[in-house]
């Protein structure tokens, strides 16, 4: 008993505030009193307890427990004041944005790269094998950052169209063309279109889990070595069911359900292409692109010939700066005989791989590396198969509740268009701004490989916002899924917050945000 007593002792003096005007005693406000008239049954009681030696055993641990928790609340209570004072806390530009982690486990990008992006079939990469596709980027996020790769926890690849023991297998040889050691492990996830980003989403989540500090999460697609097919028969069973027959819709069919049931005219459409073609023309132009593709050394071949022609590939090939309404307009419905959608309002199909490094902000600290971005939250949802393109409306506002934001604290939107038809239906439903999203062009000009679109995205998306700087803080990706689901994932830019999670020097108030005004 007096060995515990006596830790108590040295951890009140340890708790102790230095300064000697202090008008609280710690051990007074801590000490226990006991009344000296205890009744006769319960002096009895502890007097059996003491011949017994449990009264000891219980009095020490109860010492200590009590000793332990104060010692938590006091430090608790104490850093919180000490980072307060260090730093006026003001929540930006957002009412509630919710501080749901240490700064310390927030989740962290420290690189994100993605190849260019080639139409599938007759583009630059139609003759690339899909693990030279993956490989460069994954050695890209080593170079650059200096990581040791045997520091990477897992590899997770997003992937859709590929047999899935292949594609793993193929994955698993990308990571030792890259240089990662046999200890590394890899594996690959579909959630189709949204393939990508959920492999972001699941490195972040097993970063916060614990499972390790260092992920990588990427996405890669060959459409000109996987096209969309359909393997095999189909259960009858799915006559029963509407919803699932709508699951077997081509993607097409329901851009078409979308536009006419939400009245999105064909020239509405035939604008959102044009400008996705002109914002990637211009992006291209002015080099935006260039910190965020990696260059791939490939080759082609000569259909007629069989004649190898070595070529270094760092530029999208699909970008069409002279695409008009004219010439979108003499294209006929692919679809639909009376249809609105064409090949020149839909996604272009495409070859292509990115991938993303994250780790847990403190592993950044310690190995000095800068922070690109930081993930906030995810979201995947579910819709009508029939009208699966709708997703991004739903799944964005969800993403943005959770991260205790609202739609009009986002800076920046990278919107797939897998469809015009679908992507003009959500800037419209949601009333974005259209000068925030896919201010780069969209996949309409870019292109949508689709295990890899979700990668590109968050690359785009995050160089885009460090160059704004300042003016840009939070920015979404999102997407919308086959057989009726979405995905969106909310990102805030890497130098916009300190140890206090947004806290910014307060000038005209001392409010801890709007709400309180």
């Amino acid at each position: 008993m007096e060995k515990a007593i006596e830790r108590q002792r040295v951890l009140l003096e340890h708790l102790r505030p230095s300064s000697s005007s202090s008008s609280h005693s710690f051990e007074g406000s801590l000490s226990v009193s006991y009344s000296p008239s205890l009744s006769l049954s319960r002096s009895i009681a502890i007097s059996k307890l003491q011949d017994s030696g449990l009264f000891e055993y219980l009095f020490v641990h109860l010492i200590d427990l009590i000793s332990t928790t104060t010692y938590m609340y006091i430090f608790s209570l104490t850093r919180f004041f000490e980072l307060y004072q260090a730093s006026a806390c003001l929540a930006g530009d957002s009412a509630a944005y919710q501080r749901t982690s240490l700064y310390g486990d927030d989740v962290v990008i420290v690189a994100a790269h993605r190849t260019a992006l080639c139409k599938s079939k007759r583009g630059n990469f139609k003759d690339t094998y899909p693990d030279d596709l993956l490989a460069p980027v994954l050695r890209a996020l080593i170079e650059k950052t200096n990581l040791n790769p045997s520091d990477v926890g897992d590899i997770v690849v997003g992937t859709v169209l590929a047999p899935g023991s292949q594609r793993a297998s193929e994955c698993r040889m990308s990571a030792f063309y890259a240089g990662f050691p046999e200890t590394v492990p890899v594996r690959t996830v579909n959630r189709q279109c949204s393939s990508g980003l959920q492999a972001v989403a699941d490195v972040a989540a097993a970063i916060k889990a614990g499972f390790y500090d260092i992920g990588i999460g990427a996405g890669l697609e060959s459409m000109t070595t996987n096209p969309m097919a359909w393997e095999g028969s189909v259960n009858p069973a799915v006559k029963k069911f509407e919803q699932a027959q709508n699951c077997l819709l081509p993607m097409g069919v329901t851009s078409e359900n979308v536009a006419q049931r939400f009245g999105v005219s064909r020239q509405e459409q035939d604008q959102a292409a044009v400008d996705s073609h002109r914002k990637a023309a211009a992006a291209t132009a002015a080099g935006k692109f260039k910190d965020e593709i990696i260059p791939v050394k490939t080759k082609l071949v000569d259909p007629k010939t069989g004649d190898e022609k070595p070529i270094t590939v760092s530029v999208d090939d699909g970008i069409r700066p002279s695409t008009t309404l004219a010439t979108l307009g003499k294209l006929k419905p692919v679809f639909k005989k009376d249809g609105t959608t064409t090949a020149g309002n839909s996604s272009q199909v495409s070859d292509g791989a990115g991938a993303v490094l994250l780790m847990r902000r403190s592993v950044a600290t310690q190995k000095g590396l800068p922070v690109l971005g930081v993930f906030r939250t995810f979201a995947a949802v579910g819709v009508d198969p029939a009208i699966m393109g709708v997703g991004p409306a739903v799944a964005i506002p969800a993403a943005v509740k959770a991260a205790g934001l609202e739609l009009d604290d986002i800076d920046l939107f990278e919107i797939n268009e897998a469809f015009a038809s679908q992507f003009v239906y959500c800037r419209n439903k949601l009333g974005l701004d259209a000068e925030k999203i896919n201010v780069n062009g969209g996949a309409m000009a870019i292109g949508h490989p689709l295990g890899a679109t979700g990668a590109r995205c968050v690359a785009t998306l995050l160089h885009e916002m460090k160059r704004r700087g300042k003016d840009c803080r939070f920015g979404v990706v999102s997407m919308c899924i086959g057989t009726g689901m979405g995905a969106a994932a909310v990102f805030e830019r890497g130098d916009g917050v300190d140890e206090l999670r947004n806290a910014r020097k307060v000038e005209s108030h001392g409010l801890l945000s709007k709400d309180a005004r």
